[in-house]
């Protein structure tokens, strides 16, 4: 078994995520004999296409920038030149009794070629709202939806069309054994025709045929099936959701309901959704690498207004008018022009592929030795009767249906299926995921996530509910609970006016949050949870309050950064001075400040012990699970407009403690993970005490786990790394960076399989570098989402410990029709090679062979690949990389179930008519029926018992499971068909009752056999904490 396993580690060997091109093409290469390469191949990347959408994504863009720099080169030219025209557009009478004045290609051109003049010509962005009916504070009318998508076009690329179920049929048609039996039959019935007459001569071949189409429809449903599914998740990744302003209120809108004249609001992370141009907004910066291939961000400003669609937001926020949709934007002709160049393939797929061509060359070399030693018995028996120069219709017809026979050979004993079975238990897998709120981007990531050792997580939103409350603030000395109205009453009785006009106006003016009026005249707080939680503590308090807060205006923003931990915002006060207001991380900002609020409004200096006190009171409120921010300003006279913010000076106006608690059910959660081997970290840039607080409560800094800041962790020496990560279990106060630096290091130093989650921008490199990247679906940015693998749709943890069961089951299902599928192969190939040495005649017909096949092949990874997970596979260690995957419990299983097998056939071969006192003139058909029966039944049981590798109890959860019930029923049932009314076709005869419960009870043994085989010890494979290496069954009913 070992050179069985070297020859998959040498040649099929694939990393779980970004695999080279020469990884891609060696294990290609190494596949040597396929019977149906579409079929096979179908769920493969295509590496030819994918290639040359690269090379045509990199001419196009090429001819992007070439011409924007031809069209500002001819601008200029222009301006210069009098008398030169630009293209005339016609407004046409459709458009005119639309309502609207300009020509669609004329508003697309403008900004997909950045068109200053024309842009001009029209009257700025203002003239073009006007000539589109749109205005910038209430957007379009949602009644003019469908005009303005029959006049400026839908929001929609051409895409290809699906495929069909008949394309499914003529993929199963393509398996060259098949082709091949179909030729077999044709001439069996011609001979057969020529020398036993009509209908008799046409019996067998009729009986290939029928069985050919009946394993091309059923592969061909099930192909069909599947596409089906990955269409519907395919769908799914593309739901893209934005905030636009339509009838004045702002809505959350599919970006396919985007139409010309919508007000966009963009913020850090989005992917631009349509052409459009810039109203107004704060810092905006915009990538577009994926139009252009540069990688340095463009600023977007007044005077550079111009937005394309599929660039995306670097950051800052801003208000966006589009003008141009679908296929009239570069992005859109862009996706049209490239074609599907498919997805990585997954490890399990191509170890697989390995397995089936390493039997495949078996059952080849086997079905050859067949063949040939039934022609040579076949010809020796010839000369010895009637002579070799005397040839018969009826030889003619023993050759082809020796060939069919041999051929036949080849279609059970290489395991096509094997991959394929792959394919749709990850399938499966997605589905039952996508209903429990978990999008599956990448194939490999359900496989994958089986396999995780290491969970690096966020805090908020995941481990906590992300639904935030300022629960205490400290201002002015004075440290309250704010938690209900009389409280903050209270507030206001302990602080003066000045300070709470001050504090009103930090609020409201150094936020990301904003106040929207819904469909209904209600107003809603949006933005992030933080954000709304100190915007609707200030709304609160603010209650008749009309202090200062309302009469400055916004000069620059600085929004929040995830490096910097803070934002900020200057303001023109009505004295004509300006002030600076900053809120972010605690430590940060009272680093800042040199000053601070006293109860009258006055700033005054901070001493040491008011320092001291301030970090106590900061400590205080995250031993308590609360997360802090501090606000502070500093007074200015004048500013540079392209500098930062200032970072010292500031007088420290309050802190706020917020409260976000921890989910239901994440402490059973991460007991789960730490019973199934999975590390859980914790990674947030929150202070050190809240993350341990809540570590804490979530189960996931014990004893043996220390907690520690992102700063000390960047500092260490990578040997001092290498004693310190298996020790980490919190990372406060980190960079993104640090997250990406842990991964990369629990990847490379420790070989673990990591799955991290992420939701920000700056997230993107972790959730790239990680084995499993984990995007929020609320919180996360469409950035972050990109580079994910998969989307958490509830942001909730128990979710991703819902993927890394069903990842769990996918491995160990695909092990379990591995185990089933090797033992019919082994038995079917030796049985038939076996009879053909000794009796000159294969006791398994075609049409018997090509039903057996279906059992094992679409029928069995119906029933065994789509077993749900249960709570015994999260009570074991992940499956550790490089492991082998057809384990030595496996071997003992497959080896074990063929010798019983191959004894009860060959003793039914050569002694059952003697053995079952079976006499008569068709008693050699009745015993080759029984043989057939007999196994089939043995393969019904040994399905039964490939549920379960290592466990004695094989029923547990089988009556739950519908469909393997399903699919049992369904082959006994035409099993009886076969044997008792389609005899004609099949090569059988009606069976007595004593001989159908031989047959049966012969099959029903095999469970008995396997529960002995899992008495049997075997040792572990090379890493004993791994659940394949099945440790030795213990007393008690949960491992029986």
């Amino acid at each position: 078994m070992e050179w069985l396993e070297k020859n998959l580690q040498d040649n099929f060997d694939l990393p779980p995520k970004h695999p080279s091109d020469e990884a891609l093409r060696r294990w290609r290469s190494a596949v040597s004999f396929v019977k149906n390469r579409r079929r096979r191949f179908r769920m493969v990347a295509d590496l030819n296409s994918r290639s040359q959408n690269e090379r045509k994504r990199r001419s196009l863009q090429e001819n992007f920038r070439n011409l924007r720099v031809a069209f500002f080169v001819h601008q200029a030219a222009a301006t210069l030149i009098d008398g030169a025209k630009n293209k005339e557009y016609q407004v046409t009478e459709d458009i005119r009794n639309a309502g609207f004045s300009i020509n669609p290609d004329e508003l697309a051109s403008i900004t997909s070629k950045h068109d200053v003049k024309a842009l001009r010509m029209h009257g700025e962005v203002d003239g073009i709202s006007k000539k589109i009916r749109s205005t910038f504070d209430r957007g379009i009318s949602v009644s003019d939806l469908e005009t303005r998508q029959g006049i400026y076009g839908v929001n929609r690329y051409t895409e290809k069309p699906a495929r069909s179920f008949w394309m499914f049929v003529w993929d199963a048609l393509q398996d060259m054994t098949l082709i091949i039996l179909m030729v077999c039959a044709l001439i069996s019935a011609v001979v057969g025709l020529a020398s036993e007459g009509f209908p008799k001569g046409m019996y067998d071949g009729l009986g290939i045929i029928l069985s050919i189409l009946l394993v091309v429809m059923v592969t061909a449903i099930s192909d069909y099936r599947q596409s089906l599914q990955f269409k519907e998740l395919d769908n799914e990744k593309k739901k893209i959701f934005i905030h636009v302003t339509r009838d004045g209120s702002r809505q959350k809108i599919s970006i396919y309901d985007l139409v010309v004249g919508d007000i966009v609001h963009l913020s850090i992370g989005d992917q631009v959704p349509a052409d459009g141009l810039y109203i107004h907004g704060y810092s905006l910066l915009i990538d577009e690498s994926s139009l252009t291939g540069e990688s340095d961000p463009v600023y977007i400003s007044q005077d550079k207004p111009f937005i394309l669609a599929g660039t995306k937001v670097q950051d800052g926020s801003a208000k966006m008018m589009v003008t141009a949709v679908g296929m009239r934007t570069e992005w859109g002709r862009l996706m049209s022009t490239l074609s599907e160049g498919g997805e990585d393939e997954t490890p399990l797929q191509v170890k697989l592929n390995g397995v089936a061509t390493i039997i495949g060359k078996i059952g080849l070399l086997f079905a050859t030795l067949t063949f040939v030693v039934l022609m040579v018995r076949f010809l020796i028996e010839k000369g010895l009767t009637v002579g070799l120069s005397k040839w018969y219709s009826t030889d003619a017809l023993t050759i082809v249906n020796y060939f069919a026979t041999a051929v036949t050979i080849i279609v059970v004993a290489v395991p096509e299926g094997l991959p394929l079975a792959v394919t749709l238990s990850l399938a499966f897998a997605m589905k039952k995921l996508m209903n429990d709120k978990a999008l599956v981007r990448h194939l490999s990531a359900c496989e994958t996530m089986g396999s995780a050792g290491t969970i690096c997580t966020d805090k908020t939103g995941t481990l906590t509910t992300n639904h935030m409350v300022v629960d205490k603030i400290w201002i002015s000395e004075v440290s309250k609970s704010v938690i209900g109205n009389n409280t903050l009453q209270d507030l206001n009785s302990v602080i003066s006016s000045t300070t709470l006009g001050l504090l009103l106006q930090g609020i409201f003016e150094n936020t990301s949050a904003e106040v929207v009026k819904e469909k209904d005249d209600t107003e809603t707080v949006l933005g992030t949870p933080t954000e709304r939680a100190i915007l609707e503590f200030g709304l609160k308090l603010q209650g008749g309050h009309n202090g200062e807060d309302m009469t400055c205006t916004k000069v620059k923003v600085e929004p929040f950064n995830s490096v910097k931990k803070k934002m900020a915002v200057l303001v023109s006060l009505p004295n004509g001075t300006h002030r600076w207001f900053s809120k972010g991380a605690s430590e940060i900002i009272v680093q800042m400040c040199d000053r601070m609020v006293d109860a009258d409004g006055n700033s005054v200096p901070l001493s040491e012990a008011q320092r001291k006190n301030i970090l106590d009171i900061i400590h205080s409120f995250a031993s308590d699970a609360l997360r802090t921010l501090c606000l502070a300003y500093k007074e200015v006279d004048d500013f540079n407009e392209n500098s930062d913010s200032p970072t010292d000076g500031f007088t420290l106006i309050s802190i706020f403690g917020i409260k976000d608690p921890v989910r239901p059910g994440v402490k059973d959660a991460v007991k789960a993970c730490m019973s199934a081997g999975i590390i859980v970290r914790m990674v947030t840039g929150d202070n050190i005490n809240t993350a341990k607080a809540i570590a804490k409560e979530c189960g996931i800094l014990t004893d043996d786990g220390i907690a520690i800041e992102g700063p000390d962790f960047r500092s260490k020496s990578p040997e001092e790394m290498r004693d310190l990560i298996p020790k980490i279990r919190v990372m406060a106060r980190s960079l993104p960076l640090d997250k990406h630096t842990l991964v990369t290091n629990l990847r490379g130093m420790f070989h673990e399989v990591v799955a991290v989650t992420g939701d920000g921008t700056n997230d993107a490199p972790a959730l790239h570098e990680a084995d499993i990247g984990l995007a929020m679906g609320i919180a996360g940015t469409e950035v972050a989402k990109e580079s994910a693998d998969v989307i958490v749709l509830d942001d909730n943890f128990t979710t991703i410990i819902n993927v890394a069961r069903w990842g769990r089951a996918v491995y160990i299902n695909i092990q379990k029709f591995v185990q089933f599928q090797l033992t019919v192969n082994i038995v079917a190939l030796v049985v038939n090679f076996v009879s053909a040495c000794i009796t000159g005649s294969a006791p398994l017909t075609a049409v018997q062979l090509l039903w057996v096949n279906m059992i094992m092949d679409t029928l069995g990874a119906l029933a065994l690949a789509t077993e749900p997970p249960n709570d015994d596979m999260m009570k074991r260690p992940p499956v550790r990389r490089g492991e082998n995957f057809i384990t030595k419990v496996m071997w003992r299983n497959i080896i074990g179930q063929s010798l019983y097998q191959l004894v009860v056939l060959g003793a039914l071969m050569f002694g059952g008519e003697q053995l079952l006192n079976i006499k008569g003139d068709d008693s050699k058909s009745v015993i080759n029926t029984l043989i057939f029966n007999s196994f089939v039944f043995c393969q019904v049981f040994n399905e039964i018992n490939s549920r379960e590798m290592q466990k004695i109890n094989v029923f547990r959860g089988m009556f739950s499971n519908w469909l393997f019930i399903g699919i049992i029923a369904v082959t006994v049932a035409f099993q009886v068909v076969i044997i008792e009314f389609l005899g004609t076709f099949a090569s059988t005869v009606p069976l007595n009752w004593q001989l159908w419960l031989v047959s049966v009870g012969l099959g029903s043994i095999s469970l008995i056999v396997g529960a002995i085989l899992k008495c049997i010890p075997v040792k572990s494979d090379e890493n004993p904490s791994s659940p394949n290496g099945y440790l030795p069954l213990s007393s008690g009913p949960d491992n029986i």
